[in-house]
């Protein structure tokens, strides 16, 4: 693997402290590979034979039941998937595909584990990451369950606003893959787009208008507790 790719690795607060010799030893069995669009990288159920590094490009984490599917989480570069897997040796709860052509290093899961074994500030990393994917868990369950429909896609939306720091923007995701990520259907999507309007939001094709920022936050009434992944 290049130096390059090897440098953006090691700038990810996972395997930023960790002892050289160590990144080094998990650096050896790691490869990246070019992935085009739409391919699927893992399975549910599947042994975690690798931790993944997006470098470029992302990446769909999903699940299907009985004959449906929902859309869980989006990886952007520079980030791991799936973590819990690789270190408790069990398997994939979660399916990933590309949505773009994308880069991705793998890291031999069994490295991983042997070095989390011997390198203390690697182990404390893990243990953070985890933690934080814990949060987000928690909050992605309870802004399902406490919220309406309408609700979480004004939440959403206000969320993708302050993200761009605009009151217009396109949105990141088709919106049959937005209603399976927000717990609805395609259908139930279009009516709450509807149902948004009265506080300022018109959509035309893939593009938001929030016209009455402040009328859609009094709908929303956004929360931390929920809302906030970074903390």
């Amino acid at each position: 693997m290049s130096e390059s790719y090897e440098e953006g690795v090691r700038q990810l607060p996972l395997f930023a402290e960790m002892g050289q010799a160590h990144f080094e030893a998990l650096m050896r069995g790691a490869y990246v590979q070019n992935f085009p669009p739409r391919i699927d990288l893992i399975t549910e159920g599947e042994a975690p034979d690798f931790l993944h590094v997006v470098v470029s490009g992302s990446v769909d984490l999903f699940s299907s039941w009985n004959g449906r599917e929902t859309s869980l989480a989006t990886v952007y570069p520079v980030s791991t998937f799936i973590l819990a897997a690789t270190i408790k040796d069990a398997p994939y709860l979660m399916s990933a595909r590309t949505l773009e052509k994308s880069r991705i290093v793998l890291v031999p899961s069994e490295d991983v584990r042997a070095v989390f074994d011997k390198d203390n500030a690697f182990a404390r990393a893990i243990v953070t990451e985890l933690s934080q994917c814990y949060r987000v868990v928690v909050k992605n369950t309870k802004n399902l369950k406490l919220r309406t429909s309408l609700e979480r896609l004004a939440n959403y939306l206000l969320r993708q606003s302050q993200r761009t720091g605009l009151g217009e923007f396109d949105l990141t995701m088709e919106k049959r893959r937005l209603a399976s990520f927000l717990g609805m259907t395609p259908e139930n999507l279009s009516r709450a787009f509807k149902g948004l309007e009265p506080h300022g939001v018109t959509v035309t094709g893939s593009h938001i208008l929030i016209s009455d920022p402040e009328s859609l936050t009094r709908f929303a009434k956004p929360s931390a507790l929920i809302d906030d992944h970074s903390t």
